[in-house]
């Protein structure tokens, strides 16, 4: 999973040269959970590393370039909002 999380935070820095490594990699981390806890909770069958992954890519490509932006009220992602 390391390399997973690594190869993905790199990707989405590729995108956003607003986040530091550490910020996306926290993106990176609490996009996986969500997409996972999210898909459990709706009562899908578990799609694998790869589904998850290819859903966190689609999610790079899309909002990547602006989640320095995101403004948020889940606690999940508080931590990562920039200090402006």
């Amino acid at each position: 999973m390391e390399d997973r999380f690594d190869r993905l935070s790199r990707n989405l820095l590729e995108k956003n040269q607003n986040l530091t490594y550490e910020e996306a990699r926290g993106w990176i981390e609490g996009l996986w959970e969500d997409f996972e806890a999210t898909r459990a909770k709706a009562g899908y069958e578990y799609g694998g590393k790869n589904r998850t992954e290819e859903m966190v890519v689609q999610w790079i490509k899309s909002y990547g370039p602006k989640l320095h932006e995101y403004e948020t009220m889940n606690p999940k992602f508080q931590h990562l909002k920039k200090k402006r």
